[in-house]
């Protein structure tokens, strides 16, 4: 069980109303964690949170868009009366999926402020006040996608791999002040956005895993950064590394267009 006293007593769970982010919430209240509840649609939110409850926790929520201006503004106003030891950044997306020459750059722009510049700026605010303290922990959520580049998905590919080298040196930089940093790796998983955007599960050999597995697994592997592939997709991550790269990114491509063939 996480330990409450490295991490806690509060969590903030960025994108925590459905899916990985709301079995994060459970697994942590579960283990005694008072939460900070943050997402978009304020139905699921609640939803999640009166669950979370019944655990005999806090639990403060705050339905707001991320891409908002004073999103840590108001962020804080509903946290910097509380001590936060873990911060989970679980809110990044591929909001606008197009081809890029084609696309608007104000929805590509969209995409960096959530999986780039949000990211950082939680990370920064709560990583700081971590080191203060000596302890604490972030994970923050990646993908597979950042390691190949991929059709429509141009600008969060690039995105996930910023966040996966962000980690790795965050990692080093909190790692001597008792501060644990991972980037948790995530393949297919049977999310209500996954499901929403229609990706099909069915395709033979392909692994999907589940949401309450993959939050139980990157609580377990906190310690384990800079990075954790979860849900058993280790030796997929390694083949995307595999040069020369033209075929691999072939391959990768037809894999996604078969997934979102539903």
């Amino acid at each position: 069980m996480l330990d409450l006293d490295k991490y806690g007593p509060w969590a903030v769970v960025a994108g925590g109303s459905e899916g990985v982010g709301a079995c994060f919430a459970d697994e942590l209240a579960r283990a005694g964690f008072n939460l900070v509840l943050i997402a978009r649609k304020p139905g699921p939110l609640e939803d999640t949170a009166e669950s979370v409850r019944a655990h005999g926790v806090e639990v403060r929520t705050l339905s707001l868009d991320l891409l908002d201006a004073d999103a840590l503004d108001r962020i804080r106003a509903v946290t910097d009366d509380v001590e936060v030891g873990l911060l989970i950044f679980n809110a990044g997306a591929n909001s606008y999926g197009h081809e890029f020459v084609t696309g608007d750059m104000e929805g590509f722009r969209g995409v960096l402020e959530l999986n780039v510049v949000k990211q950082l700026e939680l990370s920064h605010h709560y990583g700081a006040l971590m080191r203060e303290r000596g302890r604490g922990g972030i994970i923050l959520l990646g993908s597979m996608s950042g390691f190949m580049g991929a059709e429509q998905q141009s600008l969060y590919s690039a995105s996930k791999a910023f966040s996966r080298i962000f980690a790795e040196s965050l990692w080093l930089e909190l790692e001597p002040h008792g501060v644990d940093v991972v980037e948790l790796v995530l393949g297919v998983t049977r999310t209500p956005a996954m499901e929403r955007a229609g990706l099909n599960f069915d395709i033979p050999g392909m692994l999907v895993a589940e949401p309450a597995d993959v939050a139980r697994e990157g609580l377990e592997h906190i310690t384990d950064g800079p990075l954790w592939v979860a849900g058993g997709n280790y030796d997929a991550v390694r083949k995307r590394n595999d040069f020369p790269r033209a075929e691999k990114v072939r391959a990768a491509a037809a894999g996604m267009r078969a997934l979102m063939s539903r």
